[in-house]
């Protein structure tokens, strides 16, 4: 498949109310979805070609929101998780009163699963990723404010 042809496609998701769009041609598949703020692209074995497109994700918070508090980015690319298990709170929430050192998440990066801490006290006004979300270096994660 030629890149014009993923770019057609990739615009019909962005303007589309789909969430994921899978198009199959000989042994190529093409699969595109919606995730955060992630824009990446990733080769699997087998002439499929994952595309993550860049699309606004409704939990960010407003600029206005971004500005009152202080971003907690991501030290690494990786897939953000909010707890330890599946079925487990989340380490935080919107309205969490957090320490320095605090546990917001974990980040896991080629099997390994790497805990981001807080670096400042305050209360978390925001979190921008759900479980399973891709993230890139340097993302913003969290919006806290500090106390």
């Amino acid at each position: 498949m030629d890149l014009r042809k993923i770019k057609k496609l990739i615009d019909l998701l962005e303007k589309s109310k789909l969430s994921e769009l899978e198009i199959k041609q000989g042994d190529d598949t093409i699969r595109l979805s919606r995730a955060g703020d992630a824009n990446q692209g990733l080769v699997s074995p087998a002439h499929s070609h994952n595309i993550v497109s860049q699309t606004p994700n409704a939990d960010i918070a407003p600029s206005e929101e971004k500005s009152h508090g202080v971003a907690v980015t991501s030290p690494m690319v990786g897939t953000f998780f909010a707890s330890s298990e599946p079925d487990a709170e989340p380490f935080v929430q919107v309205g969490s009163v957090v320490n320095t050192d605090d546990t917001l998440c974990i980040l896991e990066a080629m099997k390994t699963f790497n805990q981001v801490k807080s670096d400042i006290a305050g209360i978390v006004i925001s979190v921008l990723k759900s479980s399973g979300d891709p993230v890139e270096y340097g993302e913003t994660l969290f919006i806290i404010d500090p106390s």
